[in-house]
């Protein structure tokens, strides 16, 4: 098995995107449809996440997007300038707006919104 260059992914799928200031860990995994937009400031993503279909990661203005690791973020889900703990599950369509932050070990159920500057704890 070939060895995992620095800052690409395990497996990226063909249908999805990554742009701008992207950082990404070991072990990462980008499934069909998903976009990840560093276009105004940078996104970090941790090693072993597994971003699945159609989710959305983007920033805001002075809000990078940071992603732990060994996190799972759900079909679908959008992160907007946020800050994801490690052993962090987001599920289907969820959504967590810009400044938010989501403490270790949490799971935010499908469906859910995380408000602007929420802090979820561990």
């Amino acid at each position: 098995m070939e060895e995992q260059k620095e800052n690409q992914p395990l497996f990226l799928a063909d249908t999805a995107r990554i742009v701008g200031d992207v950082r990404l860990g070991k072990g990462v995994n980008i499934w069909y449809g998903a976009v990840l937009r560093g276009d105004i400031t940078y996104i970090s993503v941790g090693d072993n996440t597994n971003i699945q279909d159609n989710a959305v990661i983007h920033v805001d203005y002075d809000l990078p997007a940071i992603i732990g690791s060994n996190v799972t973020i759900g079909h679908g889900a959008i992160i907007h300038g946020a800050k994801i703990s490690d052993n962090v599950l987001i599920g289907m369509g969820a959504i967590v707006l810009s400044g938010a932050e989501i403490g270790e070990g949490c799971i935010i159920g499908a469906g859910a919104v995380v408000k602007e500057r929420e802090k979820i704890p561990p």
